[in-house]
């Protein structure tokens, strides 16, 4: 017997249990999961196809039972061919391999495994009051509307009524019919309701010290930075911007893609980000977070101007500053040393990502502080 809400058929109850222990797998693997990137480019709307190996569904297996493990005789290389094994005289198997098995999750569900191995709390939205967001609820009743919302309950009473007043009700032969006049439907009542809106800024620098390895770990930190923020905030929104000695907005397919060269002025990064947040995003509207990656080198006297326009203009108005340094080969390194040395707020901070191993550190100091 099913009920609504209840997991009562044996099908479902399997099923559930599967999605619990595909669940244990990706928080089991999440580590990898998280320093290989190899989640990107697999999402699709709101879900992920994750690979799991030894994951598979239970099924029957039907066949002769003749003999069992280990009857009779045998040769050791026997049935290598059928595996794909290359050395029983250099020819190759026919038989498909075995392959991982790919499951949806959904981004949330991402979500919740990162917060729970990370122990990150739940982020507490600035302004939630300031957007109302327009929705509809089916909770009043109108006499005209389609069928697929007619109400049955209520038009069962009509119909009641209207017979046992007109004395047609037959108690021997208690048959109702409802007429056109008894039909009621559901009807929609709009409702305004506070959403918190958030908007993310990566700047990242693009000079020579910056290679490739240094941008895919940026760009595997900023999609799980995105997932957790998802998870808080209905509506993202992400811009993105790139530096070396000069600053530009650029595309997110731009952003990870680019290989400039040339000097690092990093206050340029952070002008730009103050005039884009100005312009497009009012304090009182959005919260604001502006995420900063960087080998550490700048221009001499640069960081000066940096610590200005952060203390001046982009701490007041930001939930959160985080600048992650990525280790490079070419870079100096400097930079964190001066955010450290020199500026002190609850919205700012900052860590050395060093290699794809210190992505899961960075990300549990970035969004450890539930800003």
């Amino acid at each position: 017997r099913w009920e609504a809400g209840t997991l009562t058929r044996p099908i479902e109850r399997d099923l559930e249990r599967f999605r619990g222990i595909v669940r244990g797998e990706v928080r089991q693997r999440l580590k990898k999961l998280v320093s290989s990137g190899e989640l990107i480019g697999r999402v699709d709307g709101k879900v992920v196809s994750i690979p799991l190996p030894g994951i598979d569904l239970p099924r029957f297996r039907f066949g002769r039972n003749e003999g069992g493990v280990g009857a009779g005789d045998g040769d050791p290389t026997e049935g290598s061919e059928a595996n794909g094994d290359l050395s029983k005289e250099g020819r190759a198997g026919s038989e498909a391999g075995r392959h991982a098995r790919e499951v949806e999750v959904s981004l949330d569900e991402l979500a919740d495994a990162l917060g729970e191995e990370l122990g990150l709390p739940r982020i507490e939205p600035r302004g939630a009051s300031s957007v109302n967001t327009e929705h509809n609820r089916y909770n009043t009743i109108a006499r005209v509307g389609p069928e697929s919302l007619r109400h049955g309950r209520r038009t069962f009473v009509k119909a009641l009524k209207r017979s046992l007043a007109s004395g047609g009700y037959n108690e021997a032969r208690p048959i109702i019919v409802p007429e056109r006049e008894d039909r009621v439907y559901r009807a929609p009542r709009v409702q305004f309701s506070p959403q918190a809106n958030a908007v993310i800024v990566y700047a990242m620098d693009v000079s020579g010290s910056m290679g490739g390895e240094q941008k895919e770990i940026v760009r595997t930190t900023a999609f799980w930075i995105d997932t957790w923020l998802r998870r808080h905030y209905p509506r993202l929104e992400r811009r993105f911007i790139v530096h070396d000695a000069s600053a530009r907005e650029v595309s997110e397919e731009e952003f990870y893609s680019l290989r400039e060269g040339g000097g690092t002025r990093i206050s340029a990064a952070y002008e730009l980000a103050s005039e884009l947040l100005n312009a497009e995003f009012p304090r009182e509207s959005w919260n604001q977070y502006l995420f900063h990656f960087s080998d550490g080198d700048n221009w001499t006297g640069d960081s000066l101007k940096c610590e200005a326009l952060l203390r001046d203009a982009l701490l007041p108005r930001l939930n959160l500053f985080a600048y992650g340094q990525v280790t490079s080969r070419y870079g100096s390194g400097e930079f964190i040393g001066f955010v450290r040395d020199r500026l002190s707020s609850e919205n700012l901070v900052y860590a050395d990502i060093n290699g794809r191993d210190g992505i899961l550190d960075a990300i549990r100091v970035f969004l450890g502080t539930g800003r």
